[in-house]
Formats: C-alpha cells, sequence, structure tokens
C-alpha cells in the first residue's frame, strides 16, 4: 500500500512526515535541509511507495499567501515535473509552527531541545499531514 508525504516547506530547512500504509496516521519523519531535498524525496518515494506529497500552504491571518509563496509555486512546478506520477497537493498550515511550538512546550522537553528550530519544522510537517488526513 502506498503512503503520503507531507512538506513544511521553507528556505532553509524542509519538515517532513509520512502516514502509515492504511494513511490513518501521521508520524514526523525528519527535517532536511533545503538543497538536499529533491535526493531525498526521490530516496523516500522509491522506499515508501509515496503516491502523494502534501504540501503547506502558508496564509496569513487574512487570507492572503505568505511571503514564501512565490518559492513554493516554483517547488512545486520542480516537483511536478521531476515526479510526474505522484499527487501533490495543498493544505492550510495557519498557525502549524505555533501549534508545534506548544506541542513542543507541553511535552516537557528541556529548553536547549525546544529551541531546535528543526524539531519545530517536523513537528509542523506531522500536524499538516495529520489534519489533511483527518479533514479527508
Amino acid at each position: 500500500m502506498s503512503k503520503i508525504i507531507s512538506i513544511d516547506y521553507g528556505l532553509k530547512r524542509i519538515g517532513i512526515a509520512i502516514t502509515d500504509e492504511l494513511k490513518m496516521f501521521a508520524f514526523g519523519l525528519t527535517t532536511v535541509s533545503n538543497f538536499e531535498i529533491i535526493s531525498f524525496l526521490k530516496k523516500t518515494i522509491n522506499e515508501e511507495e509515496v503516491d502523494t506529497i502534501v504540501i503547506g500552504k502558508p496564509l496569513q491571518s487574512n487570507n492572503n499567501p505568505s511571503e514564501i509563496e512565490d518559492q513554493i509555486l516554483l517547488f512545486i512546478k520542480k516537483l511536478k515535473k521531476i515526479f510526474p506520477k505522484i499527487i501533490i497537493t495543498r493544505y492550510d498550515e495557519r498557525f502549524t509552527s505555533l501549534i508545534a511550538k506548544q506541542t513542543i512546550s507541553n511535552s516537557g522537553i528541556n529548553k536547549k531541545k525546544r529551541m531546535n528550530k528543526s524539531l519545530v519544522d517536523k513537528i509542523s510537517a506531522t500536524i499538516i499531514l495529520q489534519s489533511y488526513l483527518e479533514k479527508k
């Protein structure tokens, strides 16, 4: 059975989450640097039999696109060219970073680990994917 990957896109780091084979639960996978994302996705899509990529859509509170949206659109164009058989969809990611930070804070993780932005990106990707699954 195939899986779904979600991406919390950033200019420096990209948070990645993946579903189980039944596509019921999202699990934080990792955070990769922006320049490593394509090679990481090639390997993971092949190994995990991924059929869908969900990419966070960062909207401002007034529903206007975030400043990074142009970069995300270029990234999606590149993905469609490299992975023509993969479904690429978007999902509203408003407040996921805040929710991720609150989740980390509530988990009892020490302050040094709470400051780790990679952890926030990975948890944000997980929140995006779990929200997408629940809405589906």
